[in-house]
């Protein structure tokens, strides 16, 4: 997900959608430990994903 879509939800939307990525990566982490991982290049995008929605609320934040 790019950081300009992230950018025009608001602050609900966005913490829905770090409450849905959370789940996934955790059972992306589930996945990879009993190894029924198909993809393991998920987990980043999933954690990298994360990292943009809290860099963005804490922009929201600020301003």
């Amino acid at each position: 997900m790019k950081a300009t879509e992230l950018r025009q939800k608001t602050k609900e939307e966005l913490g829905g959608l770090l409450l849905d990525l959370s789940r996934e990566r955790f059972n992306l982490k589930m996945q990879k430990g009993t190894g029924q991982l198909l993809k393991p290049d998920q987990v980043k995008k999933v954690r990298r994903d994360v990292a943009r929605i809290h860099t963005i609320l804490k922009q929201m934040a600020s301003a």
